[in-house]
């Protein structure tokens, strides 16, 4: 059985929107580390519509030498999409369906055989999130206020989750561990019978 996990930079405030112009500073081998390992655990990458054209407006035409951009371009990929009818960008293919439930039913099934992760991709997190299908969540959590931009949680639903580890670089960001939080137990009294129910 595979798994699907979540990586994301994220400030104080939440705000998960052009790392580039505020995660840089606090980048060092601690956080490489952390990088690299998730990488090398995804046998194949899920991505979002805006994410996947971004990265696919890109690479295909980096320096073909570097190591990343092999990388990245040789990697599976999967774009998550209901507008997107053909994946163009080297080894991609669209998952789509007619509704929430039949996208979440083609993740799941592909989590039968791959082990996930994503990149960016914020609005497909928190749908995941939603739908129960994020095994782990991984907040690289920056001590900065950016102030504005896109929130990860921001008009979603309520998700429960389990702290799993928590790790403080000498930068001062937390690298937080998150796992679905089990399903509460009914409270004495509340159990109902199938006949009942």
């Amino acid at each position: 059985m595979g798994s699907i996990t979540s990586s994301l930079f994220i400030s104080l405030d939440g705000v998960i929107e052009s790392p580039e112009k505020w995660h840089f500073p606090y980048f060092n081998d601690e956080m490489g580390a952390v990088v690299g390992e998730q990488m090398g655990k995804a046998d194949a990458t899920l991505l979002g519509r805006q994410t996947y054209d971004e990265f696919a407006g890109y690479w295909p035409s980096a320096d073909p030498e570097d190591p990343f951009t092999q990388a990245m371009n040789g990697a599976t990929k999967y774009v998550v999409s209901s507008t997107l009818e053909n994946a163009e960008w080297e080894n991609s293919s669209v998952v789509t369906g007619a509704d929430d439930a039949a996208v979440a039913a083609e993740l799941t099934k592909l989590k039968e055989t791959h082990h996930l992760g994503t990149t960016g991709s914020a609005t497909l997190v928190r749908w995941m999130l939603e739908q129960g299908l994020v095994d782990e969540l991984h907040l690289l959590v920056h001590p900065i206020v950016v102030g504005t931009g896109k929130k990860l949680f921001e008009g979603g639903a309520t998700v429960p989750l389990t702290l799993v580890s928590s790790t403080t670089f000498s930068t001062g960001v937390l690298h937080l561990v998150y796992a679905p939080a089990p399903a509460p137990a009914p409270a004495a009294g509340d159990a109902t019978t199938p006949a009942e129910a």
